[in-house]
């Protein structure tokens, strides 16, 4: 296998990885039920929280299948079509490993990206977590596993879907970290868990903004309208006017 052959493999494996990611799932189904974008409201993304928010609960777990599913054929797409079968001759069977297993992480990082920036929706998407967590239990199951425990268990206690995706992101890193050192995993698979948890961090600064302050929303809880007037406080009465009250508009 040539090193043009190997670059034509990579660059496959991402483009298709991206644009997997890409199919903005919660906009679909949305624009299918008639509904109204969840661009538009809540969050502004078009993960399956916000799905939730907007359009109910079935819709969202059409969206939580779907989102998985894109980061799982991502991978298994590079593992098996762009560099499936055994290791070509001249070449050893642990550095063909290697090339998948950096292949595999390629496509997934692409895919978690495609989510988070569609090139079908103006490079607007979603959050990354499920997406990434599809890839992730490609990779590795057992971080999968950890990392579910550590999401779920702060959700149930405090219904912070926000809360739950960051403590899942850390305890998958540390995880993951943990099996690599102990050669139960590759550095590939590795380096994308890390990567990927930390861009799921990094892209909540938002939420973790408002679990500070008090104001994040919980699982289930419907977006507040906004006021007209920003400066009021939601408890504060408008100020009376000044100027003695003009006539009645015509109706």
């Amino acid at each position: 296998m040539s090193i043009g052959e190997i670059i034509g493999r990579f660059v496959a494996a991402i483009v298709v990885g991206y644009l997997l990611g890409s199919i903005p799932t919660g906009v679909l189904i949305s624009k299918l039920l008639g509904k109204s974008d969840p661009r538009a409201t809540g969050s502004g993304k078009t993960g399956a929280t916000n799905v939730l928010r907007t359009l109910g609960y079935g819709p969202a777990a059409v969206v939580v299948l779907v989102d998985v599913l894109k980061g799982v054929a991502a991978v298994l797409l590079a593992r098996y079509v762009f560099f499936g079968g055994v290791h070509p001759a001249g070449m050893s069977a642990f550095t063909y490993s290697t090339l998948r297993d950096s292949a595999e992480a390629a496509a997934a990082f692409a895919s978690v990206l495609g989510h988070n920036f569609s090139i079908f929706i103006r490079f607007t998407g979603g959050r990354g977590v499920l997406t990434g967590a599809g890839a992730m239990v490609t990779m590795s199951p057992l971080t999968t596993l950890f990392g579910f425990i550590a999401a779920v268990t702060p959700i149930a206690l405090t219904r912070y879907v926000s809360l739950g995706s960051i403590m899942g992101a850390v305890m998958s890193i540390v995880t993951e970290v943990m099996l690599t050192i102990m050669r139960f995993d590759s550095v590939p698979h590795m380096v994308f868990i890390v990567v990927a948890a930390l861009l799921v961090i990094a892209s909540h600064r938002d939420n973790i903004e408002r679990l500070i302050n008090g104001t994040e929303r919980k699982l289930g809880q419907s977006e507040q309208p906004q006021t007209d007037m920003p400066n009021q406080t939601p408890n504060q009465a408008p100020r009376a006017s000044a100027t003695l009250p003009s006539a009645p508009a015509a109706q």
